[in-house]
């Protein structure tokens, strides 16, 4: 086969390019009711205008037989899930140490197709991927935006960042000898002891195409290790990780159940505490002075807490740890928001079952927060902490084309958003009501 130079190749390209545009797709949707999550109001009757991936106009319904028909519909803006692990689905841990011990990186990647597809289809557009091995989030985000898979819009975190024998560390747990075959995971892995080696994680994961950085400032629920809430990270360590991520744009969220872990983190500049557990008063007035958002996961607290009471399902290490921790973090949410913490929505995903995000809205909503406070944490909310305030969160001119449709008003019960009927994300139909 005759070769092609890249001098030729770069010419075909530059003809390409000089072609005639195409004309832009347009898309009308007839809404009946849509929600102006700014104003809390619904609008009656309007059409949505859609060129490509972008919302052009909204205007008084002028039905015609081409455009969309969710005149029986509520529409809302495309949802926003901050807190999920779409290469994770949850199973037993003996299952889990099988899959670890088992499978490769190329097994959980053909594995979270469908997950990605099952978060999109329940009406989450774009979700907030807080750490994956292997590259594995960074890869699935590629490959949804290039139309390989269907998902949502994936903003990644590449690796978690933890401490030795830490959270995040994925020689946690194991034997002696694993660990010694193994090596002694470092800092390109997400695995750090000191300033200078938090400094190199940061930038491993600028490196790795991650959008930006998690760190595990406290113990967790799941690892094979006797506390969930010890602090492990110091000071120094907390603000070389935060000074780094800003000197690359990055935004900081950080994994963190104890109290004095969640302190110091929002102390040293984190953008986000994600669980937030054992928070005390505190912590939470820190929240309010530096402007931290608060995600808090409570699906993801009573996904554990129930399973906790089932023989087996955890090892004896992480049982403990699930019955004592799961059930707090809904009676946590509710202080939070008492008190008037910014509270971006997040669920956990992977922990327990993806496409049963929406769950969290009655659980927000159980605990006193109002329905239209619960979906402006996953639209307007959630798109200012992903610095996406300009183009997500809501059905307006020049935003992306991301809106889902459901029966009835979520405003009076919000737990008709665990039936999205319709979904479109940038400009796309991946769900209609007459796909049943």
């Amino acid at each position: 086969m005759k070769k092609i130079s890249y001098l030729t190749l770069g010419i075909i390209c530059s003809a390409a390019s000089m072609s005639a545009p195409a004309l832009a797709a347009t898309t009308v949707i007839d809404c009946g009711k849509l929600l102006d999550v700014k104003t809390g109001v619904w609008r009656d009757n309007v059409s949505v205008t859609i060129q490509n991936d972008t919302i052009v106009s909204i205007a008084p319904m002028k039905s015609q037989a081409s455009h969309i028909d969710l005149r029986a519909y509520s529409c809302l803006p495309g949802l926003i899930d901050m807190h999920v692990h779409l290469s994770d689905d949850p199973k037993p841990q003996v299952e889990e140490l099988r899959n670890t011990l088992t499978s490769d990186a190329a097994d959980y990647a053909y594995r979270s197709i469908k997950l990605a597809e099952r978060t999109l289809l329940a009406g989450f557009t774009t979700v907030r991927d807080l750490g994956a091995a292997d590259g594995l989030n960074v890869s699935m985000k590629r490959a949804i935006d290039a139309g390989s898979i269907i998902g949502p819009r994936m903003f990644t975190a590449g690796k978690a960042i933890g401490t030795t024998g830490g959270h995040a560390d994925p020689s946690n747990g194991l034997s002696h000898a694993m660990r010694v075959a193994m090596g002694k995971p470092g800092a390109e892995n997400g695995v750090i002891n000191g300033v200078d080696s938090a400094r190199e994680a940061v930038r491993s994961r600028y490196q790795e195409g991650a959008d930006l950085i998690k760190i595990t400032a406290t113990a967790g629920v799941l690892s094979q290790a006797s506390s969930g809430q010890n602090t492990q990270f110091t000071d120094e360590e907390l603000t070389s990780i935060v000074k780094t991520a800003k000197d690359y744009g990055f935004r900081v969220a950080a994994h963190a159940h104890g109290n004095e872990g969640i302190k110091r983190a929002v102390r040293a500049g984190v953008d986000s505490i994600e669980h937030g557990t054992y928070m005390d008063d505190e912590a939470i007035a820190l929240f309010k002075k530096h402007g931290a958002w608060y995600v808090p996961t409570i699906s993801a607290g009573k996904f554990v807490a129930a399973k906790a009471k089932i023989p087996d399902y955890f090892s004896p290490v992480v049982q403990p740890k699930a019955a004592a921790i799961g059930p707090l973090i809904q009676s946590t949410f509710a202080r939070a928001y008492k008190a008037g913490v910014n509270i971006a929505f997040g669920t956990d995903a992977g922990v327990f079952p993806h496409g049963e995000n929406a769950k969290e809205f009655t659980y927000m909503v159980e605990a006193g927060m109002p329905p239209l406070a619960a979906i402006r944490s996953a639209t307007l909310g959630a798109a200012e902490l992903l610095n996406q305030s300009a183009r997500l969160g809501s059905i307006e001119n020049n935003f992306a084309a991301d809106i889902i449709a459901v029966k009835g008003d979520p405003l009076k019960e919000i737990g008709s958003l665990e039936k999205v009927e319709f979904v479109m994300k940038n400009g796309v139909v991946y769900k209609t009501p007459i796909s049943k």
